[in-house]
């Protein structure tokens, strides 16, 4: 069958004989310097596919006019590229699919993704993803760009996958086209340009005619980025402005417009951050943080709240400015992640991660596909640039999505972060490097973080990974390389152990070495709570617990073996001659006389004799005023050669924790035989007073006796509960059970994961199974973010200390519906008992009172 007579052509009979015919899923790109020109070959074409009964689909996007209406015969859609690259082109290809094979489709001219994207990389994205999806439906369509208007990111991928490609050119009135690619067609004019004398089109055969032509349409040279494309044009014009002395931040024709445009470009398009960009980043610092990009996008949550947490302390107080590390971190821009999903042919499954019915499906597939993919020769080129100015200093690659460290969305621990050691052979270290971005590319699709999306509702929400690379903070001992502090700051102090304690002056959680034991749940190890506003008042009651809970292990980097380890204290710190040991650990005032002298980690020197407790009070206070809002930070410090410390603002966000909130608690008598749980001591959460509609109680001494590799099953059990009550769950439920909640050792607790215990309102340890085992209130691990994010009310239950009470008779003898739950899991039903208060309450309701001021909680039996 013909071409003409299936219906497949342009409209112009000369220029089907030009092409040798339209093709069935020809995706034909027209480059053009005006909409008129365009609008001259849309026109025909259209009509044509109206006459011959085609279904027309126009998708209108740009600001220019349309080019077709509804009463050509045409289905128009409008979107917003506005609304996001993953949104717009999903809203696109599900039109397609709808639509089905055979329709002609008319895009609006796509020069203006760029504008709208900030990128001719994310341009050539979208093309590269849907003119396969258009050839596979067997379509025809039209598309048109703007000459010397894009640099190869855009142009390159257009001209690889497109089946046709066609210059035109206005020249004295007349139009004229030049096939620059026509795949699977030949003739020995087609190259040629061709003048259109109405329906014809005649080849252009003298030369000076196409000189002459062709000079007149600025031809863009040889380099195919000579043109500077959307992004750098704008760069471009902002550093033209402030090199002219012309800028004025307060007028749109002055400056205004363009630091609004590059904050949309590199910073954050989220309002609110916007209006805290706007009072603290300067056009000067935009423009440093792009010296320091790699490829183009957004730099993502992480990376924004590192350099906004600076801005704001340096600004309200400059002396910071030298008390603070120098910032050299660098930017791997979220076009980046993207663009190496869609070479490596992985966006298919990252579409469907949007569907809640079937986001998983392809996940593992796809993070195998990342792992073996690989990035485009600029972004290699620009990696070796970084790689080159960091020499052999360790570094550390971090996540940094778009919603990450955002309000009510911190993803804590969700994404991973790696550090590259960075020693050995320069290919080595290269491949370390690359490894390490893969390995965080992946985990954007690994089940714990595409499950915290879909249980928040954000699985279509434009979700780009951007990645941060920071320098590591700390000094060289040795073959050693560490901080010699680091941790995690709240604003507001969630855990007010005493009376004395301010919770509006904050918490430090303190670690020696690397951060990593501040932020992850160490099952083998404690660290050092300070209350900012009385450093000296601990949780401990004498120094036989100060000792027996203080840091033991240290997390830092072996350079040598070129990899992250953990050591005890007192072995890695032998020998260093160049470490303030005084200032961190105090000399323990019990071991024998004359015996070596055995240090523990107290940072009573740190706290008492420097100003290190009044600047991180000021350094949260000052942030949390510019936030309007509390919040948490990462942090390092060292001590420098003149005996001062330098620290470094790693990471800032809103902060999760509820606590603040005024809460009125009745005063209560409690009968003894109503008694249920009672606990003093560490509560972490917002007080409340409510009901308790369901336990789940891990009878300890049941889990106590438990072999440690069957103790996995208590976890998977407990995960089963949870999912197969989601539905009818009660409303309040808590758990209980020995040990820490989401160990990773099992001899130390439950090692279940958040997502199985993700219903519960309020979690219990008992510190009951282990004779050495206390909790570590987990302030800043990722395991508590999780908890305080779904407002989950933590406590710690001491048996055999004063004001705790655990009324076991009522949790072994009341009715347990396990097996109602999971009827598989009846040699558990000993182990782990669940326990409706409808089964045992009678005409009486089981009420709970937590007070998180006083650190005081109250379960037992009221009367209605």
């Amino acid at each position: 069958m013909s071409t003409i007579d299936a219906g497949l052509t342009t409209g112009l009979p000369g220029l089907d004989r030009i092409l040798k015919g339209v093709l069935i899923g020809d995706n034909i790109v027209w480059q053009v310097d005006s909409i008129a020109e365009y609008r001259e070959l849309v026109v025909p074409y259209c009509e044509a596919a109206v006459r011959n009964g085609r279904k027309l689909v126009y998708f209108r996007f740009s600001r220019h006019d349309a080019l077709i209406t509804t009463e050509m015969g045409a289905e128009v859609y409008e979107f917003d590229p506005e609304e996001g690259f993953e949104n717009f082109i999903a809203s696109i290809h599900g039109i397609i699919e709808k639509t089905g094979p055979g329709a002609f489709y008319v895009f609006d001219c796509l020069s203006r993704l760029a504008v709208d994207w900030y990128s001719d990389e994310m341009l050539g994205n979208f093309f590269m993803l849907t003119c396969p999806y258009l050839f596979d439906v067997e379509t025809v369509a039209y598309f048109a760009i703007f000459r010397n208007y894009h640099t190869s990111r855009a142009i390159s991928p257009i001209l690889e996958t497109t089946q046709l490609f066609l210059d035109v050119y206005r020249h004295k009135d007349e139009l004229y086209v030049r096939p620059i690619k026509a795949q699977h067609r030949y003739s020995p004019t087609m190259n040629m340009l061709h003048v259109r004398h109405g329906e014809k089109f005649m080849p252009v055969t003298s030369s000076a005619v196409i000189s002459e032509i062709l000079t007149s349409a600025k031809w863009s040279g040889l380099h195919s980025d000579s043109s500077h494309g959307f992004w750098e044009s704008s760069f471009l014009q902002a550093r033209e402005l402030l090199k002219s002395g012309e800028y004025r931040p307060d007028l749109p024709e002055k400056g205004k417009a363009v630091y609004e445009l590059l904050v949309r470009m590199v910073i954050s398009r989220d309002e609110s951050m916007q209006k805290l960009i706007a009072r603290y980043f300067t056009l000067q610092d935009i423009l440093d943080i792009r010296k320091r990009m790699i490829g183009t996008g957004l730099i993502g949550g992480k990376a924004v709240g590192m350099l906004l947490a600076q801005a704001i302390v340096k600004k309200k107080s400059p002396r910071f400015i030298d008390l603070f590390e120098a910032q050299d971190s660098f930017f791997i821009g979220s076009d980046a992640f993207f663009s190496f999903l869609v070479r490596n042919g992985i966006w298919w499954v990252r579409q469907n991660q949007r569907d809640p019915e079937k986001f998983l499906d392809g996940a593992e597939q796809a993070r195998r596909r990342i792992i073996t993919g690989d990035f485009p020769a600029h972004i290699l080129k620009q990696f070796d640039e970084m790689l080159d100015y960091f020499g052999q200093s360790p570094f550390i690659v971090r996540s940094s999505s778009l919603l990450e460290d955002n309000f009510g969305n911190s993803f804590a621990g969700k994404y991973e972060s790696v550090f590259c050691v960075n020693q050995g052979p320069r290919e080595r270290r290269m491949e370390d490097f690359v490894a390490a971005v893969k390995r965080i590319y992946a985990s954007s699709m690994s089940e714990q973080a595409l499950r915290y999306r879909a249980r928040r509702g954000m699985l279509d929400n434009d979700e780009q990974m951007a990645l941060l690379v920071m320098r590591v903070s700390g000094t060289m001992h040795g073959r050693y390389f560490y901080p010699e502090m680091a941790g995690v700051g709240f604003s507001f102090n969630p855990y007010a152990w005493h009376e004395s304690i301010d919770p509006e002056a904050g918490v430090i959680r303190l670690v020696f070495g690397l951060g990593t034991r501040a932020v992850d749940q160490a099952d083998d190890d404690y660290t050092r709570i300070v209350a900012l506003n009385a450093p000296d008042k601990r949780p401990e009651a004498n120094f036989d617990e100060v000792a027996q809970y203080a840091q033991r292990r240290v997390d830092y980097l072996d350079l040598e073996a070129n990899q992250e380890v953990s050591d005890y204290f007192m072995d890695l710190v032998e020998g260093a001659d160049n470490l303030p040991i005084e200032m961190f650990a105090s000399i323990d005032p019990t071991q024998p006389r004359g015996a070596k002298p055995y240090r523990i980690l107290t940072f009573d020197k740190l706290l008492n004799e420097t100003d290190f407790v009044a600047d991180m009070r000021e350094i949260l206070d000052t942030i949390e005023a510019a936030y309007n809002y509390p919040v948490d930070i990462e942090f390092t410090a060292n001590f420098m050669e003149d005996g001062n410390y330098r620290i470094n603002l790693l990471q800032c966000r809103p902060l999760q924790v509820h606590g603040s909130e005024a809460v009125e608690l009745p005063e209560v008598d409690v009968a003894d035989e109503d008694r249920i749980v009672e606990a003093h001591g560490a509560v972490v959460g917002q007080s409340r007073v409510g009901q308790i509609d369901r336990f789940i109680y891990v009878v300890p001494s049941r889990y106590g006796q438990l072999p440690v590799n069957t103790r996995h099953e208590i976890a998977r059990l407990i995960g089963d509960i949870n999912r197969t009550g989601k539905k009818s769950t009660p409303k309040n439920t808590m758990i209980i059970g020995p040990g820490r909640w989401g160990t990773s050792s099992p001899s130390l607790g439950i090692p279940v994961s958040f997502s199985d215990i993700n219903t519960v309102s309020i979690l219990c340890e008992i510190v009951a199974m282990h004779d050495n085992l206390v909790p570590d209130v987990s302030l800043g691990t990722h395991f508590l973010n999780e908890r305080v994010e779904m407002k989950m009310l933590y406590l710690a239950l001491f048996p055999d200390k004063g004001g705790n009470f655990l009324n076991t008779a009522f949790f072994e003898e009341a009715p347990n519906r396990l097996l109602e739950l999971v009827p598989s899991a009846g040699k558990w039903a000993d182990t782990v008992r669940v326990i409706d208060a409808e089964d045992v309450a009678g005409d009486r309701a089981i009420q709970i009172i937590a007070d998180a001021l006083h650190q005081t909680v109250s379960c037992h039996f009221v009367h209605r």
